[in-house]
């Protein structure tokens, strides 16, 4: 009987712990890793529009969105390309397939506000083409310049376009297998300019993509932009305040020494060329700027916000540049971009300073939410 008691006790006493004991020994689970909290930016109303403002999108022939034309003042169509042989202009086509260029230009008929642009690039991508001389070639010659002008003219009537927008990058540089002549691109880019403006008169706008800084003296003559020289021609720049440095710095910070350049340097090249603020419009990107030379050398927007949160800590803040980046989950600087926050600083910037807004390097780039697109309207429309 006491046996018989003592086992019934021993079981009761089983019962009781052995709960407790395997709760102890299960293994638990692996802790998440330490991440930034998943950002998702509400979608915002669109501020009324104020006319005169710029609020300006970069549609590239190679994208595959229809732009919503109602977040934008302008697209400039980028790009058009020129056709030189043995040295000589022969005239310019869009580059790719013209019916997505005849697709942008019919959003005029959505909002007649909008303005459409026709940019014009140092780069050559039709398959029936070459580089043999390009912006170089065509403007050595008074005859290569008109031309141009007058081509220019003949397809702005014909689809009803409000100007051109020049992106030779740049005089006096060979890039991309351009030929350059440093003696005498630079001046030579002023008369382009001068010409366009004696044949288009003022019913069409002139600009152009501005580099960070004025035209600078090298062996055998000029690289860059002759920024003083220009501006009596133009009626607006669209400065490439944008890849401006790598990592691990920023490529487009407002204001920050520790890189290369910044938004608020590149300015000032204009300012203190002469030209008055109410014709810039600065530039930022729709991407991150990891490298110039190791792959992935750039990342748009809504890839960053696909990056894997186990790898890559997005929206961390940087104070000192007023711009947002991308971390290693080691803290190692990744890329610089722009995020809303960032784009209604430089907004704000822009309006204190008196410019006429901003643009941006490209369309395609952005979220599906139109995230950045919409942070552009509302920074310059207020």
């Amino acid at each position: 009987m006491k046996n018989s008691c003592f086992l019934q006790a021993l079981l009761v006493l089983l019962a009781l712990f052995v709960p407790a004991a395997c709760e102890r020994i299960e293994p638990e689970p692996e802790p998440e890793p330490e991440i930034d909290p998943e950002i998702v930016e509400p979608d915002v109303a669109l501020n009324p529009r104020i006319e005169g403002r710029h609020a300006t999108a970069y549609v590239t022939y190679y994208g595959s969105l229809t732009p919503d034309p109602e977040v934008m003042t302008h697209i400039n169509y980028a790009f058009a390309e020129l056709y030189v042989r043995d040295g000589v202009y022969q005239g310019f086509k869009v580059q790719g397939n013209l019916s997505r260029f005849e697709q942008i230009a019919a959003l005029k008929k959505k909002n007649p506000d909008l303005k459409i642009c026709l940019s014009f690039s140092h780069t050559v991508a039709n398959s029936d083409n070459k580089q043999d001389g390009g912006f170089s070639a065509m403007c050595k010659s008074e005859a290569g310049r008109r031309a141009f002008a007058e081509d220019c003219l003949a397809f702005l009537k014909k689809y009803n376009l409000d100007g051109v927008d020049l992106d030779w990058e740049f005089p006096g540089l060979s890039w991309s297998g351009a030929a350059c002549d440093p003696s005498c691109d630079t001046d030579n880019y002023v008369l382009l300019v001068k010409q366009l403006r004696e044949t288009l008169g003022t019913s069409y706008t002139i600009s152009y993509a501005g580099y960070c800084s004025d035209k600078t003296s090298v062996s055998g003559g000029y690289r860059y932009v002759d920024i003083k020289g220009m501006d009596p021609y133009v009626d607006y720049v669209n400065i490439m305040a944008y890849d401006l440095d790598e990592a691990p710095h920023h490529h487009s910070a407002l204001n920050d020494t520790r890189a290369y350049k910044d938004c608020n340097r590149a300015v000032n090249a204009y300012l203190t060329a002469g030209v008055s603020p109410d014709k810039l419009v600065l530039g930022l990107p729709f991407y991150g700027r990891h490298s110039f030379s190791t792959s992935p050398t750039a990342i748009s927007y809504k890839k960053i916000l696909q990056l894997d949160r186990y790898q890559y800590r997005r929206n961390q803040w940087d104070d000192k540049a007023s711009c947002p980046f991308v971390a290693t989950m080691g803290g190692a600087f990744y890329c610089g971009y722009d995020n809303p926050r960032s784009i209604g600083l430089k907004g704000a910037w822009v309006r204190e300073k008196g410019m006429l807004g901003l643009m941006y390097w490209e369309y395609d780039q952005d979220d599906a939410k139109g995230t950045l697109r919409k942070a552009v309207w509302n920074a310059v429309m207020q």
